[in-house]
């Protein structure tokens, strides 16, 4: 088969596509038949060799995908050769044509879900789920700003806080971006590139701020997030590219909290959590995967390059195996 490998870290143009053995299931293990890839800011990082994470060389990137399964291992249960399903990690990497994955982190796809949009079920809507319930706890009737809405994560986040029963004020950096970030159920949108954009936010809540902010920049947002803040408001913390200087004194008079967010943490019970209710969202059409630019696999370099650029993000990017 086909795959993506990394002998070195450094740029986009370490990713070189090779020839390698199709993989074979272990026990409990699941052969999935690639069709699409999502492509995640992450794995760029990765890349690099400047994460925390750091895989031993040569590898293939990737654990999100969209596929069929093409053979199961012994003592798996859940899933058959011919089931339409995504996964959200793998033992071998998704930029693939096949993947190696442990049962539990293959998920079944519903039959009306394409395989793109399985591909972009794993890191963004996990991502903005555990963001939403799981660090922020989020509830129906709050306020929460997608600061950033108009990319995977933002997409998913204001789908999610939509079908919660929250009211949605989305972000994005374009005419475009925002029409976008109003057809995923926002009530409102704004345009972050526009210079007093936050104060038609405080005007939205008649000065009384958001309960919840879904921070995808917090190296440019986090300090005036704080300002826009209602009493006992959280920011859930999923991006940042650098540091930041904030003032206390905003969180302290609001009884504000910051809230990091990592998928790396989530525990066996938040992640059947997560997924049950994901699958729920897929099966009833309130979870639609945006797909913004395909890619194919062979210009993995190319999708690292564009994935990091800081805005202008519409929708999910895939590779198609």
């Amino acid at each position: 088969m086909k795959a993506i490998r990394v002998h070195e870290f450094g740029g986009p143009e370490v990713l070189k596509l090779e020839e390698v053995p199709d993989p074979q299931p272990g026990p409990g293990q699941v052969v999935v038949r690639v069709h699409a890839v999502g492509v995640n800011p992450v794995e760029a990082y990765i890349r690099t060799g400047t994460y925390a994470a750091k895989p031993n060389l040569p590898y293939t990137p990737g654990g999100d995908s969209g596929g069929v399964v093409l053979a199961v291992g012994p003592g798996v249960k859940r899933l058959k050769a011919g089931d339409r399903v995504y996964t959200t990690a793998s033992l071998t990497g998704t930029y693939a044509e096949q993947a190696l994955c442990d049962e539990a982190k293959v998920q079944r796809l519903p039959d009306h879900v394409s395989f793109e949009q399985g591909a972009a079920m794993g890191i963004p809507y996990g991502t903005a789920y555990r963001g939403l319930f799981q660090r922020a706890e989020a509830k129906p009737a709050e306020t929460v700003l997608v600061h950033g809405a108009s990319g995977g994560v933002g997409t998913a986040a204001v789908q999610l806080a939509r079908a919660a029963g929250m009211v949605v004020i989305g972000t994005a950096g374009s005419e475009d971006g925002m029409k976008l970030v109003m057809e995923q159920g926002a009530h409102h949108a704004l345009n972050h590139a526009t210079e007093g954009y936050l104060d038609e936010l405080m005007k939205l809540t008649e000065g009384r701020g958001v309960d919840v902010i879904i921070e995808l920049l917090a190296n440019k947002n986090l300090a005036r997030d704080l300002t826009v803040l209602a009493r006992k408001g959280r920011v859930a913390v999923i991006g940042n590219r650098g540091t930041i200087e904030i003032n206390p004194r905003d969180a302290m008079s609001r009884e504000a909290d910051i809230r990091g967010v990592t998928l790396m943490n989530t525990s066996d019970a938040e992640y059947k959590e997560m997924h049950a209710a994901l699958i729920a969202g897929l099966e009833s059409g309130a979870l639609h995967p945006v797909i913004g630019e395909r890619i194919p696999l062979a210009e993995a370099a190319r999708a690292h390059a564009e994935i990091m650029r800081a805005s202008g993000a519409r929708g999910k990017m895939v590779l198609v195996a």
